[in-house]
């Protein structure tokens, strides 16, 4: 069953905020189409990126905060319903107090942003302790934790074993977190 976020205002009183959708992996493309065509307002911000496809120097354009998209919405209970029901939603971002609203000029920032022709620099991907996975590169495999960054597009996996610990530096771009549920 699907539950309802609790408001004390009544459907036609309800204010048109952004709020921040978790996507499954890689289904940004699929929600963003998919709210698109059900008439709502969103917004995927995307940068453009080397492909990492050893085969082929393109620029592709991905997500800058993957598995997130950004709907504009008065989280009436049929539209909250249309959102949820949507191929590729997990939920919207927020606590037991309801989802967390998104300022409009963070929107309006992360817009003109996108569009410019600069490169845009994320912040940090991972937090010292946080369970991460090597997925490519001569580690591919190697399961530990993530201990720094070493700049210029490095990190540092420490791998524990026997009371002990091995360290390996590796592209940032070779390594995932590795979802709680698998930790």
């Amino acid at each position: 069953m699907i539950a309802v976020p609790k408001t004390g205002i009544t459907g036609a009183q309800l204010p048109r905020n952004w709020y921040v959708l978790h996507t499954r992996s890689r289904f940004e493309n699929v929600v963003h189409e998919g709210l698109e065509k059900k008439r709502l307002e969103v917004f995927l911000p995307k940068i453009r990126v080397r492909s990492k496809r050893r085969d082929r120097r393109l620029m592709i354009h991905v997500p800058l905060f993957p598995g997130y998209v950004f709907v504009k919405t008065g989280l009436h209970p049929h539209e909250y319903l249309e959102i949820v029901k949507t191929v590729g939603v997990v939920r919207l971002v927020g606590n037991r107090g309801g989802p967390w609203m998104v300022p409009d000029e963070t929107v309006n920032s992360l817009r003109i942003m996108v569009n410019g022709d600069e490169q845009i620099l994320t912040g940090n991907r991972f937090k010292k302790g946080d369970r991460i996975m090597v997925i490519q590169g001569p580690f591919a495999g190697v399961v530990g934790y993530f201990v720094q960054y070493r700049g210029q597009g490095r990190v540092i996996v420490n791998i524990e074993a026997l009371g002990q610990f091995a360290a390996v530096n590796v592209n940032e771009e070779d390594v995932e977190a590795v979802p709680e549920i698998l930790s």
